[in-house]
């Protein structure tokens, strides 16, 4: 065991991150950044303790009650109990706490004797879903989904390229390294706060996960096309569109939350993305006034998120059958509908961040057997990856009449 320094205070935080997140169902990074500001005075160890250890208690949820022989609960007392289990589990010592006083021996079982939705964490009803629909291939991304996420970069070519941001980036003390699979993307493997440097400030780059960079350019859009990024949320894709067209042609950024907008045109300007206009989407009428009206569509649409646990490792606690059935239906509505805005000639682009084929591969069959004016070029699967990449889907279609 490794005799480690702990505060009550930055355990506390830790508690009430899981006090927020499975008592009020707000989601982990939320809390985490609001008590990060709440308490100003903490350095940037403090910070990441209870960052780090907070995720972690939320990925292995069930597993940490499993050996706590107890029901969940939100307790105070409980708590702190749960947190000393945890602490022995990662191999450290308890402090001398009046808390821990009179606290019981732990037997920590060998997790392979363990079944799978209680060793890697997930909840009964995902795991028995993910089964059906993943085969044998779910256990070792259920076992991908529980590693931490990397933190990963995507050059802002608008302004500079990946060679020379990596050079800044190790002048600002970080350690980057090339992302594999394209050439904008930079990895960091030690955590860091890049929001503060001024290189993100001076707009050279987006934080977004690696398998999403892989999506915008799968739409292939060229400079001064007409391109419509319907499900646009706070505009990652949006960014990385504008600067493939090289900020020629026109970028219609639209989603049905206009508050999302307005963080997407801070982001364009910082970014120098001059050629992204936003328009809220207020009903059907929207959609219809913009008929065959684009040389390439994408459609990002809600799905479960089963593909971001890695990096949203609340996601799988959140979730519930009765969503995942209603975000199918909200799925094949939008892109039976959105996908009219692509002209004759023009590409679509269909994309979710979830590993289940009933979003994904049945989705496009089902829209291309009651949409023949579309035809399938291909599809994709990326998978949670070691790279550090979360996972996505992505299906390119040509409208053909």
């Amino acid at each position: 065991m490794t005799e480690t320094t702990l505060h009550k205070n930055l355990v506390a935080g830790v508690l009430e991150v899981l006090e927020q997140c499975f008592g009020k169902k707000v989601y982990a990074d939320k809390v985490i950044e609001r008590i990060l500001k709440t308490n100003k005075n903490w350095g940037s160890r403090d910070r990441a303790f209870v960052a780090e250890n907070a995720y972690e208690m939320v990925r292995y949820w069930r597993l940490l009650w499993w050996f706590a022989d107890s029901e969940p609960s939100l307790k105070r007392r409980d708590l702190w109990r749960f947190f000393g289990i945890y602490w022995l589990w990662k191999g450290n010592k308890l402090p001398n706490w009046d808390v821990y006083e009179h606290f019981e021996k732990v037997h920590f079982p060998r997790l392979s004797s363990l079944e799978l939705g209680v060793r890697e964490s997930f909840p009964g009803w995902l795991c028995r879903q993910a089964e059906m629909e993943l085969g044998e291939e779910w256990p070792a991304i259920a076992e991908e989904l529980n590693v931490p996420a990397h933190l990963i970069l995507r050059t802002n070519t608008l302004k500079t390229n990946r060679e020379s941001l990596m050079n800044r980036l190790v002048l600002e003390g970080l350690e980057p390294e090339a992302f594999a699979y394209n050439d904008v993307g930079i990895v960091l493997k030690k955590r860091a706060n890049t929001f503060r440097l001024d290189s993100f400030k001076e707009g050279w780059y987006e934080v977004q996960d690696g398998g999403s960079q892989l999506i915008a350019p799968y739409l292939q859009v060229e400079p001064g096309m007409r391109v419509i990024d319907a499900c646009a949320g706070a505009g990652g894709k949006s960014l990385h569109l504008a600067a493939q067209m090289e900020n020629k042609g026109t970028l219609l950024s639209m989603d049905i939350e206009a508050w999302k907008l307005n963080e997407l045109k801070k982001r364009a300007r910082r970014n120098g993305a001059h050629n992204i206009e936003t328009r809220a989407i207020e009903s059907s009428k929207t959609i219809k006034r913009l008929e065959a009206s684009a040389d390439r569509v994408l459609l990002d649409v809600p799905c479960s998120g089963t593909g971001v646990i890695k990096r949203n490792p609340d996601t799988k606690w959140k979730l519930d059958p009765s969503y995942l059935d209603r975000v199918q239906n909200m799925q094949f509505d939008i892109v039976s509908r959105y996908s009219q805005m692509t002209k004759v000639g023009g590409k679509l682009v269909y994309a979710t961040c979830s590993i289940f084929p009933s979003e994904n591969e049945l989705q496009i069959e089902r829209f291309l057997q009651t949409h023949p004016e579309f035809s399938l070029e291909g599809q994709q699967r990326i998978m949670p990856s070691g790279e550090g990449t979360d996972g996505f889907f992505m299906a390119r279609m040509t409208r053909i009449s």
